[in-house]
């Protein structure tokens, strides 16, 4: 594994969004799939039906390097399994917030903020996008490791799992974007987790569209079984 802080040329690498599904079915319907797994020197449970972290490397990666608010209050969209909410309140947040579209995840996550006894830390919304916060709430960080698999505008996601790992046209994206800076602090960081596999130069225009630019802060390299990845740990700010 290597990582840096240095912005570089980045390949996008394609990925069929065919094998994709396939992953995703047996996700739903698969009879060997265990009812727990370890990741990061922890036992964490995982239900049917949600989107299993060790899949690949990106939650272990994004759980690792996302810069948690030390006393502060983290803001996770699209928590999956909670590992990397939970993993911000053992790490010294004060206060973390979950949110999910897909309810098996937010049921997923409760279960896995009483697993690790941060349940007075950890409360989990059932939630599209900021839909369900209050507006007035405010973070000092928030993240999302979001679907990397582009698709077109009008891809269908036919089960719950589909937007764990497609985000048609990047709506979702766009949406993080424009709705974040009013559940920020002032001061506070905006944060998304992506790959190589995912669109850069669409998501620079959607940053410069919404007044942000867009920074590398990480970048880590894992072997997996098909080829090389890279993970990017991306920050937004305010021109």
């Amino acid at each position: 594994m290597s990582d840096t802080t240095e912005e570089g040329e980045t390949m996008t690498f394609k990925e069929s969004p065919e094998a994709v599904a396939q992953v995703l079915q047996h996700a739903l319907i698969g009879d060997d799939l265990p009812d727990s797994f370890t990741l990061l020197g922890r036992e964490w449970s995982l239900h049917r039906g949600v989107f299993p972290s060790t899949l690949s490397a990106a939650t272990e990666v994004m759980a690792s390097i996302v810069p948690y608010p030390l006393g502060g209050s983290f803001l996770e969209v699209g928590c999956g399994t909670g590992v990397i909410a939970v993993t911000a309140a053992l790490n010294g947040c004060a206060t973390v917030t979950a949110l999910d579209i897909n309810e098996k995840a937010v049921a997923n996550t409760v279960a896995n903020a009483e697993r690790h006894g941060v349940s007075d830390r950890v409360r989990v919304l059932h939630s599209d996008m900021y839909t369900e916060l209050d507006p007035a709430e405010r973070f000092d960080t928030i993240f999302w490791n979001v679907p990397w698999t582009y698709v077109e505008d009008g891809f269908a996601l036919s089960t719950d799992l589909h937007s764990a790992v497609f985000d048609p046209g990047y709506q979702g994206q766009a949406r993080y974007l424009a709705g974040a800076h009013a559940h920020l602090t002032d001061g506070g960081r905006l944060l998304l987790g992506t790959a190589d596999l995912g669109d850069r130069e669409r998501l620079d225009a959607l940053a410069e569209e919404t007044g942000l630019r867009v920074e590398l802060l990480r970048r880590v390299r894992r072997i997996e079984e098909v080829r090389v990845m890279e993970y990017h740990m991306l920050e937004l700010h305010r021109k």
